[in-house]
């Protein structure tokens, strides 16, 4: 080890969510990555320049564009739509309410016919859940996110799909561990802790229970490589923005 390796702080938790947000889309090939957030946009962004070098990022409105911003082709309207139901796009959204099977919740709080607070409306993501995979990322796991039941379905779950051609749920990200759906039942299951965080303290932010992977102690998440925290401090967040996203460091 050098001086200068010596030297290098360790992966801070944000850093980690960066990392594991990158490995929703690993394996997927030539998909449009849609990632919703800083986060899961510095993920789509890491995987693109390491593993995942078909990937193709937009900038959300009629371009494809490189991990720089740099414009790479024209991606219109018809196009876009015919990714979208094809399933050659994999979207990243975040949730006000998420339940066990995957239902995720952006639209209101309470009864839908009186809601107690008004959010953004479901949008594109029925659409999006039943043609395309969808992953999550919650950058502050809590009781009020992973709830027993969502007040208004927004995008659909594994036990509301029907078995949809194109349904899946690969994986949800959040500032305490990860989960996917890995079960016979297809319900949440946690994949994987973030080092300084423990079973008990996800069980206690969760509304629901959940499934452990492994028959021993649970995952740590996998650590961000030398090469994945240069990309991420020095080119794609020098300005340090993904701490401030989840407020917390990992010890």
């Amino acid at each position: 080890m050098t001086v200068a390796q010596a030297h290098v702080p360790p992966p801070s938790r944000s850093e980690y969510c960066v990392s594991a947000c990158a490995e929703a889309w690993r394996g997927d090939g030539e998909v449009l990555a849609s990632p919703m957030g800083l986060i899961p946009s510095l993920g789509a962004r890491l995987a693109r320049r390491t593993f995942a070098p078909d990937l193709l990022l937009t900038d959300g409105e009629a371009l494809l564009v490189g991990p720089d911003g740099e414009v790479e082709g024209w991606l219109p309207y018809r196009r876009h739509l015919t990714m979208v139901t094809g399933g050659k796009r994999h979207v990243m959204m975040g949730a006000s309410q998420l339940d066990r099977y995957g239902n995720q919740n952006i639209s209101c709080i309470g009864d839908w016919s009186r809601p107690a607070r008004q959010l953004l409306g479901v949008r594109g993501a029925p659409v999006n859940t039943l043609n395309n995979p969808v992953s999550y990322w919650v950058p502050r796991h809590s009781r009020r996110v992973f709830v027993e039941k969502v007040d208004m379905v927004s995008g659909v779950g594994y036990d509301r799909a029907g078995g949809a051609r194109f349904h899946r749920i690969p994986r949800v990200v959040t500032n305490l561990g990860v989960f996917d759906f890995e079960t016979p039942d297809r319900s949440m299951r946690l994949a994987s802790l973030h080092p300084g965080t423990t079973l008990e303290e996800v069980r206690e932010a969760t509304g629901f229970p959940f499934a452990v992977a492994g028959d021993g102690p649970v995952p740590y998440t996998r650590e961000p490589g030398a090469e994945e925290l240069r990309l991420v401090r020095e080119v794609l967040d020098p300005d340090g923005r993904r701490d401030r996203e989840i407020g917390a460091r990992a010890r």
